[in-house]
């Protein structure tokens, strides 16, 4: 425990709790503790915590709603900083050619978002509701479902840079691709996301909405704790397929198993660890790629 780091966060009265479970953070539900959890209300105190982890040494770790996270069992030993919190602004704009520009905090969670748009009419995030993840974690994985991604709707981005200062750059300077973003490679803290979404029929959106809600609640395991999807979609092909294909429906090592109901998820049957995730994961993509060929990387984030 780095007992100067604490001091200095109390004396500024900044948001600090200690040993913190992350398995409750985390959609897995899975992972040790870690020793400093971080829940800022403001930039300002989320820039101070940052300039406090760099000074004294302190390794980092931004979560958002940890839908796409595995801790390690034996936690993180450094500062998880946690976005949710974050009193950052929402708004919408009006635009000449009748679209509308949406400022969404990184911490908003996406399905909420989603909400928002439709009850304004507002079309285009009809694909991303369902999607159990914030506004900042989604543009970090430039999230997509049913043929839509957010780089279809996003237009720009603020976050805080190497340097900790307030940088916006627009969509096509995010190096957005499948399932991955320039965030994925800059030690960059997402801010602020600004959508443009077009004028459409609330009940359509609606409608839409609920259609996809229902096609997860049919397709995908949403009984269990898990991840999402577990493994990227090999090009070509389908993840869940290639599994299925190779026999290991239902494959379990200890507390953790592909899906019996999609087996492009791993599922948390109650008390699967970090490893028995980890173990799962290598064991599937070694079968996968000697029966068929296709090599699985997996998309969730294992933070060890």
């Amino acid at each position: 425990m780095n007992e100067q780091f604490l001091s200095a966060l109390q004396a500024e009265n900044l948001p600090v709790s200690l040993d913190e479970s992350l398995g409750r953070h985390t959609t897995f539900r899975i992972g040790g503790n870690a020793d400093f959890f971080c829940v800022p209300a403001t930039v300002t105190q989320l820039t101070r915590i940052l300039e406090l982890c760099r000074q004294y040494q302190v390794r980092t770790y931004l979560l958002g709603n940890g839908s796409n996270t595995l801790f390690s069992d034996a936690g993180f030993g450094g500062a998880v900083i946690c976005l949710t919190g974050l009193n950052s602004r929402f708004s919408m704009q009006a635009q000449p050619d009748g679209s509308t520009k949406v400022l969404a905090p990184a911490g908003m969670m996406l399905s909420a978002l989603c909400n928002t748009a439709q009850k304004e009419s507002l079309a285009g995030l009809e694909f991303a509701f369902g999607i159990p993840g914030t506004v900042g974690g989604a543009v970090y994985m430039n999230a997509g479902a049913y043929g839509g991604e957010i780089k279809d709707v996003l237009t720009a981005v603020t976050f805080l840079d190497e340097n900790l200062h307030l940088q916006t750059l627009p969509v096509q300077e995010l190096q957005l691709g499948y399932r991955t973003s320039i965030f994925e490679r800059c030690s960059w803290c997402i801010l602020e996301a600004e959508f443009t979404l077009h004028p459409g029929d609330a009940q359509e959106i609606h409608t839409a909405m609920q259609e996809y809600m229902r096609r997860r609640k049919e397709k995908q395991p949403l009984e269990y704790p898990s991840a999402g999807s577990t493994f990227k979609r090999p090009v070509g092909q389908f993840a869940g397929k290639l599994i299925e294909d190779c026999g290991l429906r239902g494959f379990r090592v200890g507390g953790a198993a592909i899906s019996e109901k999609h087996c492009g998820f791993v599922v948390n049957l109650g008390n699967a660890t970090c490893a028995d995730v980890v173990s799962l994961t290598e064991q599937v993509r070694q079968i996968v790629l000697e029966k068929t060929g296709c090599t699985l990387e997996r998309e969730i984030r294992v933070v060890e």
